[in-house]
């Protein structure tokens, strides 16, 4: 864990090196996946056997082996403890609720020129999800990426998970019956992603590829980017919290705690003006690492990437936190809306001393994929627009054509391009 100080006189330096810790794949793993993605793309539903058995130890054999039935996703639903279906139908509730109000509006009007202008928003025909298997099977997962989908009308949603050894999580298969997931299929990794992009013989192919996954799944996306749509390239989780003194240490160290037990290369990072404050939370890591199951994960996360500020006022923060541009950050301060006001780049924001991060993993409403790797700086979270696109139209009249025409003509011969003017000019004369 790295301690710095804004008065420090090398602390632009350091702080420099942590903006540019990028914590991501190299390049081995971007050969590995290119080999992956061309072996599927020529040898389809073969290569998903092999691939399968070799990473998940199962075997595509039989027709059953492949997909799982809908009815084996009800059964999982109906099986499951009254409160945890509860849960999962209240986070469902809030995900559907805060989705469908981002759904965007088609525009149609004629303007001053006479001209008619406007756009219709469609969905995509498919998408595909991945869903991460084993121990990073979550279920808010499924929700947070399939619930956006539907929201938008997407007709065909298609997911995809690795099953280790045959291994199923339950959760998940509730969450996709929640979600009304179409089609669920057997395959994991870069090969999954591989198949939704160019399809093969079993599983048909999609639009728009969402979800998250390991570094491997990561580099698949970001290859097949253009092939298609992607929701973003993902890495490993970040938080950053801005807390003054008067917070209780152990409910920020269990925040900080939160993202780094995801996975040893996520990163958490603590601003305060209170360098004691600080030492406090550090302790209470140290102490709550200890009780948690996930502390090997946690502890390792925290000792090679975990970052406590320390600066002379918190008026500073939003200068670093912009610098940062974290997947999330929370603000846990008497007036958080003064300094969130000053943050530019952030994928998602928590405000106030009782918004846990963990609050918008689950039930708050906003989609909890977010940008990370400072991608927060020209990207945001998942959204109904990622399953979406825009159809722009035109229709001009006899008289708009002789307002906006000559225009046209005129710039187009300026361009080189004496056919494109001929096409306007031949209806003008």
């Amino acid at each position: 864990m790295r301690r710095l100080s804004t008065t420090d006189p090398d602390f632009e330096t350091r702080f420099a090196r942590i903006v540019a810790d990028r914590r991501e794949s190299a390049g081995d793993v971007a050969q590995t996946v290119g080999t992956i993605l061309n072996e599927v793309r020529a040898r389809g539903d073969d290569a998903l056997v092999e691939y399968t058995q070799r990473f998940d130890r199962y075997g595509l054999v039989a027709d059953t082996d492949w997909r799982i039935a809908p009815e084996a996703c009800r059964e999982a639903f109906e099986a499951l403890d009254p409160t945890l279906r509860a849960a999962l139908e209240l986070a469902a509730e809030r995900i559907r609720a805060y989705h469908a109000d981002q759904l965007p509006k088609d525009r149609d009007f004629t303007d001053a020129a006479g001209v008619r202008l406007g756009a219709k928003w469609r969905a995509v025909d498919a998408a595909g999800l991945y869903v991460p298997g084993g121990r990073a099977a979550y279920p808010s997962s499924m929700l947070m990426n399939a619930i956006p989908a539907k929201v938008a009308g997407v007709e065909r949603l298609v997911v995809t998970t690795p099953t280790p050894g045959g291994e199923v999580n339950p959760l998940v298969l509730a969450a996709a019956h929640l979600a009304g997931v179409d089609e669920i299929w057997r395959v994991g990794g870069a090969q999954a992603i591989a198949a939704l992009a160019y399809g093969t013989g079993r599983i048909s192919p999609v639009d728009v590829i969402t979800g998250p996954g390991n570094a491997w799944v990561a580099e698949a996306k970001r290859q097949l980017y253009g092939v298609v749509g992607i929701d973003m390239v993902a890495g490993p989780s970040e938080i950053l919290v801005i807390a003054d003194g008067r917070n209780s240490p152990d409910w920020i160290a269990a925040d900080l705690l939160s993202q780094a037990e995801h996975d040893p290369s996520s990163q958490s990072i603590l601003i305060t003006d209170d360098a004691a404050f600080g030492e406090q939370v550090e302790d209470r890591i140290d102490v709550q690492c200890a009780m948690l199951s996930t502390g090997k994960t946690a502890r390792k996360s925290w000792d090679d990437h975990g970052v406590i500020i320390t600066v002379a006022d918190l008026a500073e923060a939003p200068r670093l936190a912009n610098a940062l541009a974290a997947e999330h950050v929370e603000i846990a301060t008497d007036d958080p809306e003064a300094l969130f006001a000053e943050i530019r780049h952030a994928g998602s924001v928590f405000l106030g001393r009782h918004t846990p991060e963990a609050v918008g993993d689950y039930v708050a409403g906003p989609n909890h994929v977010l940008p990370t790797g400072r991608r927060a700086r020209f990207a945001s979270g998942l959204s109904v627009l990622d399953f979406m696109k825009r159809t722009s139209f035109i229709a001009v009249s006899e008289d708009a054509l002789r307002a906006i025409g000559p225009a046209a003509v005129a710039l187009a011969e300026a361009e080189g391009l004496p056919a494109h003017a001929r096409s306007v000019q031949e209806r003008l004369s």
